[in-house]
């Protein structure tokens, strides 16, 4: 380590050694390539031309790939990157836990989620005690319509009369580096669980089967490694779940049998790499349904879970680029679906059995006319239902804003119709609202979570025979912040007009009443932590962050981009021609970096040194690109697991995911988007001597998402290119035990944030 004149030491960064004849091939492989017999490179029903000959794609940190995470020159180097991030930012450590906390100090640590009744039973819920990383599933015997809490706050104390713990995730966990638990579902006797386990990150999840009432394991089996996801069948013996391919694909549905009386018996295979599969039921538990979809064609299958002579059956075949899922009611499909290329989904239905030909939308009278309840149009977009015995719920969005619809239905004399349909109705003008945990199919009540960025969560219970009643709405639980006055918050929605002259980007804007009030009182600029994601028709909502606080506190405004990508303003909003996907992806870079020069450039609220900026995963993406296209328009950036080298991975069909993402961002093979993806890709337009801001990179050595050697690579070539004089420090920082989410502890998540947090806030200036 060198130090200068004045005897400050001088940290130096590590230097990777670059290759700087290695490179990747996109396209037609030549017959001699030893990969040709291995890699696809493209999907089955493409008509488009692979490039040929193939193009080279530089890659001189290639040698950091290492799919094993074995080679010890690999590891020897992501070390000696963590060890220097942790010397540039050793003199923050005060800061550091001083967020922390923070962080901690506004949560309730000790806290339950609010208990939903099944089947009549029990009600069930989860538990945080303070200390404990991971949650407590517990229930406690069904009481009466409307549960009632009386706890004192303390872990001792039961949150129900007669609670009882069903699984600890905290004993799952304990000496293990880390822990998600998902699919936790009780039989129909609710005697037993099942749930799946992974303890490396890398996403491959065990299955287990749980006596409840003696606390023994009855099932499971080392050799089974599933995606996470398993459901009941019709009875105590058997369940369903998903199993992967070697590039971490759901693609099988299995149907295992507890007794081990048959062999586990595949019901459902899907070849095709481009789709991914999926398994649940419908609300009334009647079918086992079976998805299988790539981002812009799906198909479901169904098996009748009250007929043991089922078969599974086909609701409708695919066909290219139409979406659809279903639910059934009293013998009919109730369809969500883009058939006929609406930019939106409908609202549909026909009976069991039937084919795509008989599918009709859902209509209702109203002032003597017939009227489409969601015809699929660019007003109203429709993300989802849930089917109850008298009423469906529907969420979707209007305006940019969340909504939930509440419809009552009957069958009049073997016709579906609708009755009323009610859009709810809230008091702040932007909000998060969605449908929450629903068991019971005969419910006349909804469980909602609503929140926003001011608001802290609240769990709604509406009445859907009347579900914009104010007085007889329920907040049945409200999420406790200590110490916090929403009065000294506030926010705002607005929008900046796009270069294109006419697209409307609308950004959520939370901030400190004082801090604002001084702003516009002196017109002096204030720093500003600007965030998006702008993928997967993915939306970023206005909703509440108790650690967001932290910053506020400290004079930051805060603020949400809702960027073309995601689906904010419905599906038109991602979708080509003028959403942020294929060859429209630039839009989501331009819309980001068009928000940031108008708060610095028109709106006047900050200056590119009080600018930072974050995103995570495909947001990595985003960020990755806006710093090369407006370097010096930044501060600071915070890039969380970020899928920055888009084109040198999105060749390679056998890292995992890979060839499902064709359909998101396009195919590179292909040479209608080679030169489109190079032309973003973050890893191949770092500007030389380029002034870049403070660079903070995060990742997962066991990540399947974004593989750690994407953040690593870019490191790199940020430090090789960039002008390292004028711009800010690049630090790596990659988790050695964890995956794409780290953040299953929430103790270790809240010390990750704090990390972030003070590198941030030092490079505004605010330590």
């Amino acid at each position: 380590m060198a130090s200068t004149t004045t005897g400050t030491p001088i940290i130096k960064p590590p230097v990777a050694r670059r290759e700087e004849d290695r490179y990747v091939l996109a396209g037609k492989l030549p017959d001699d390539h030893p990969l040709k017999s291995k890699l696809i490179r493209q999907s089955e029903d493409s008509t488009n031309a692979l490039l040929d000959p193939p193009r080279k794609i530089p890659d001189p940190y290639g040698w950091l790939r290492d799919n094993e995470r074995k080679n010890e020159e690999v590891l020897a180097y992501l070390k000696a990157e963590n060890k220097y991030t942790e010397d540039m930012t050793a003199h923050l450590a005060d800061l550091r836990s001083k967020l922390y906390d923070e962080f901690i100090a506004s949560i309730q640590e000790t806290d339950y989620t609010t208990p939903a009744a099944k089947d009549g039973k029990y009600w069930y819920y989860t538990r945080t005690n303070k200390g404990d990383s991971y949650k407590v599933y517990c229930r406690a015997p069904y009481s009466g319509e409307n549960v009632n809490v009386d706890w004192d706050g303390t872990s001792e104390s039961p949150i129900l009369p007669g609670e009882e713990i069903y699984l600890d995730v905290n004993a799952l966990g304990k000496d293990k580096p880390y822990c998600s638990v998902s699919s936790v579902s009780t039989s129909k006797s609710q005697k037993k669980l099942v749930y799946t386990a992974d303890f490396s990150g890398n996403e491959i999840y065990s299955l287990y089967v749980k006596d409840i009432e003696t606390g023994e394991i009855i099932d499971h089996d080392e050799s089974i490694e599933c995606y996470g996801r398993a459901v009941w069948g019709s009875d105590e013996n058997t369940i369903f779940y998903v199993k992967m391919d070697d590039a971490q694909r759901p693609y099988q549905i299995f149907r295992r049998v507890l007794d081990g009386s048959k062999e586990d018996e595949l019901i459902f295979q899907q070849d095709d790499d481009l789709f991914w599969t999926s398994v649940g039921k419908s609300s009334d538990d009647k079918y086992l349904l079976i998805e299988t979809s790539s981002s812009e064609t799906s198909e479901v299958y169904y098996l009748d879970l009250t007929d043991e002579n089922s078969t599974l059956e086909c609701v409708a075949k695919k066909r290219k680029k139409v979406l659809y899922e279903v639910d059934h009611w009293n013998g009919n499909w109730i369809i969500t679906s883009n058939v006929d290329e609406t930019p939106n989904m409908r609202l549909m239905i026909c009976k069991v059995g039937e084919d795509e030909s008989q599918w009709k939308d859902v209509t209702m009278m109203e002032d003597g006319q017939e009227v489409k309840l969601f015809d699929g149009g660019y007003d109203r977009s429709l993300d989802g239902v849930q089917t109850f015995e008298n009423h469906i719920a529907a969420a979707g969005r209007f305006d940019g804003i969340p909504r939930v619809w509440v419809m009552e239905i009957e069958d009049d004399n073997g016709t579906f119709t609708v009755r009323k349909s009610t859009q709810l109705e809230f008091e702040e003008t932007a909000y998060d609202v969605g449908i929450s945990a629903n068991y019971n199919f005969d419910s006349k009540k909804l469980m909602l979570y609503y929140d926003s960025m001011i608001t802290p969560l609240q769990s709604l219970e509406i009445s859907m025979n009347d579900p914009n009643n104010k007085e007889i709405r329920r907040v049945v639980k409200a999420k406790n912040v200590p110490s916090y006055d929403k009065n000294k918050y506030d926010c705002q929605r607005l929008t900046v007009t796009s270069r294109d002259g006419h697209t409307e980007i609308p950004i959520s804007v939370v901030y400190k009443r004082e801090t604002m009030e001084k702003h516009v009182d002196s017109g002096e600029p204030v720093p500003v932590h600007l965030v998006g994601y702008g993928s997967y028709g993915a939306c970023s909502e206005a909703d509440f962050s108790s650690t967001r606080l932290s910053l506020l506190d400290r004079g930051i405004v805060y603020i949400t981009a809702h960027i073309r990508g995601g689906g904010e303003m419905g599906r038109q909003w991602y979708e080509e021609p003028n959403g942020g996907k294929y060859l429209c992806k630039e839009n989501t870079f331009n819309d980001f970096v068009d928000i940031a020069r108008w708060l610095v450039e028109e709106k006047k609220m900050t200056t590119s040194d009080k600018l930072s900026i974050e995103g995570r995963s495909a947001g990595g993406l985003l960020i990755g690109a806006s710093i090369n296209q407006a370097p010096e328009l930044f501060k600071a950036a915070i890039l969380g697991v970020p899928f920055v080298d888009v084109v040198a991975t999105m060749t390679d069909s056998s890292i995992p995911l890979t060839c499902g993402e064709w359909e998101e961002w396009g195919n590179p093979n292909e040479e209608k988007f080679f030169d489109y993806m190079m032309g973003y890709s973050p890893m191949n337009n770092v500007k030389e001597r380029g002034k870049y801001p403070a660079c903070l990179l995060t990742g997962g050595l066991h990540d399947p998402r974004v593989q750690y050697w994407e953040p690593a690579k870019f490191t790199a070539e940020l430090r090789h290119k960039q002008n390292s004089e004028e711009s800010g420090p690049v630090c790596l920082k990659l988790d050695m035990s964890a995956g794409h989410f780290s953040a299953s502890d929430r103790y270790k998540y809240l010390k990750e944030l704090s990390f972030d947090y003070g590198f941030l806030l030092e490079q505004l200036g605010l330590v």
